[in-house]
């Protein structure tokens, strides 16, 4: 009898990774569905053992079955994430010494702090050590704004929302920025930020700072996609050389950011590279890749690290980039189909 109850209890665990494989196919912005879109790795790494035990203790029809179906869910779920290796070809071109001049690079920091942490010392000296021209700091309230006032020293550039709701930020520039903008896109109480950033070489290029609201159960994911949505639109729409860089609350591979990166036409330096997984920083076996920047191709990428643990439940994030005129041209932006557009004119759609 106890035999049986553990061949029934692997057998219910089977089942339910082949279920959390089938649920994100459902074209639904709940967030019960959408949350499924996450654990791709995890499902990945838990279908192994189980079909392991699966083809030594349950070679009757149904365990046979279920190691089919299982099979094919691993291979799928491996299939999503291994444009995040190493294994497959970079989307985004590194930068050499002969293709990037010292004026055309800009480096950014990218930090969720989250609100309820205290341990401000450990961001400063964060940012003492690697010193990025651009500093991106979310979750930040009153309290985050004064702890941080000692860095308007080093940055003269400051753009500040603070909010008690946990969508405040802050943003740094050692560069001068022309026409910078705190928006609401979509919701009154969720700011993000856009301006144009002067290199020393006298180019430009326009950063988007966001924050979107994650899906969870209860709570739908359709604002969220609504948002990066609009923001592709706009990088879409620019004359010139863009970034996107924030907790997008959304993983690489979900539908919504590869919609998102079709339409803005932007590059993601993880494709190629890795998972660099930043939430949750607290929990090792649950970690996505939720922080991100994005950028045109008008970029080379120098560097991308995920940066130590800073009390927050996100590890920060580090890039650099050098604007050349090189990197149109050896480097392959994501284009966006007609039914690419159509699903984000439905994603704008679905929250009016």
């Amino acid at each position: 009898m106890a035999g049986s109850a553990w061949i029934w209890a692997l057998k219910g665990a089977g089942w339910f990774l082949v279920a959390s494989t089938f649920i994100p196919f459902i074209r639904s912005d709940a967030g019960f569905i959408r949350t499924f879109d996450f654990p791709r790795l995890q499902v990945a790494v838990a279908s192994v053992p189980i079909l392991i035990l699966l083809l030594i203790f349950a070679r009757d029809r149904t365990g046979l079955a279920l190691f089919a179906a299982l099979l094919a869910c691993f291979a799928y779920q491996a299939y999503r994430i291994f444009p995040f290796t190493p294994l497959h070809a970079p989307q985004a071109v590194a930068a050499t010494a002969a293709t990037c001049r010292r004026d055309a690079e800009v480096s950014l920091l990218v930090a969720n702090v989250l609100q309820d942490n205290t341990d401000h010392q450990s961001l400063l000296r964060l940012v003492d050590r690697h010193d990025p021209d651009l500093l991106l700091v979310l979750e930040t309230d009153a309290r985050w704004r004064d702890a941080l006032i000692s860095l308007r020293a080093r940055y003269p550039s400051v753009i500040e929302q603070p909010q008690p709701n946990t969508y405040g930020l802050l943003f740094y520039a050692k560069l001068p920025l022309e026409n910078p903008q705190v928006r609401f896109l979509l919701q009154d109480d969720v700011p993000s930020i856009r301006t144009v950033v002067v290199l020393p070489s006298g180019e430009r290029f326009t950063l988007f700072g966001v924050h979107p609201r994650p899906p969870h159960p209860g709570h739908s994911s359709a604002p969220r996609d609504a948002e990066l949505v609009m923001v592709a639109r706009e990088v879409r729409d620019l004359d010139g050389a863009a970034v996107v860089a924030g907790d997008l609350n959304d993983v690489a591979w979900s539908r919504t950011t590869t919609l998102f990166q079709k339409i803005s036409g932007l590059l993601d330096p993880r494709i190629g590279r890795g998972l660099y997984p930043t939430f949750n920083a607290k929990w090792p076996l649950l970690r996505w890749p939720l922080d991100h920047i994005f950028f045109s191709d008008d970029f080379l990428l120098g560097r991308l690290e995920r940066l130590p643990y800073i009390g927050s439940d996100h590890f920060p994030i580090l890039i650099s980039l050098c604007r050349t005129a090189v990197a149109p041209r050896v480097q392959d932006a994501p284009e966006a189909t007609a039914s690419d557009m159509e699903a984000g004119r439905e994603a704008i759609e679905a929250v009016k």
